[in-house]
């Protein structure tokens, strides 16, 4: 697995309404993506990636939404990786230790899918605080 994101040579950039709507756009966007750069739908990590994505889209929609009228979905991939984040510009930072993985829904979902594919997940605060970006990255 590569050691950072920024050494992934696969990008893309989506940026969208934060309206239900986004979460079939960013699923789709995602598949079309993975196929674009040779990863069959058929990974076993590519149905809890997109369940993982519809988690954090779904998030941003209900809960960021008032303070952030977009959502947008940063993609980085190679070969062996696949990383994507979903940034918002509402100031709230989820703590991922209190996702505890016996609670079932929402956060603690991707917290428990990540893990469970041997992937990270980060909450990452923007310069300004005013936003942020909680990134998966998995070993495919």
């Amino acid at each position: 697995m590569f050691s950072a994101i920024s050494d992934l040579p696969y990008r893309h950039v989506l940026t969208m309404p934060a309206v239900g709507s986004a979460v079939r756009t960013a699923r789709e966007t995602t598949e079309q993506l993975l196929m674009e750069w040779g990863i069959s739908r058929h990974h076993h990590a590519v149905a809890p990636a997109l369940l993982i994505l519809a988690e954090l889209v779904t998030n941003s929609v209900r809960h960021a939404a008032a303070l952030s009228p977009n959502i947008t979905v940063i993609y980085a991939g190679a070969p062996d990786t696949f990383a994507f984040a979903v940034h918002d510009r509402h100031p709230y930072q989820p703590a991922l230790l209190h996702a505890h993985p016996t609670h079932h829904g929402g956060l603690a979902t991707v917290v428990e899918l990540t893990l469970g594919l041997g992937g990270t997940t980060v909450v990452r605060a923007d310069a300004d605080g005013h936003g942020k970006g909680i990134w998966i990255t998995l070993p495919l």
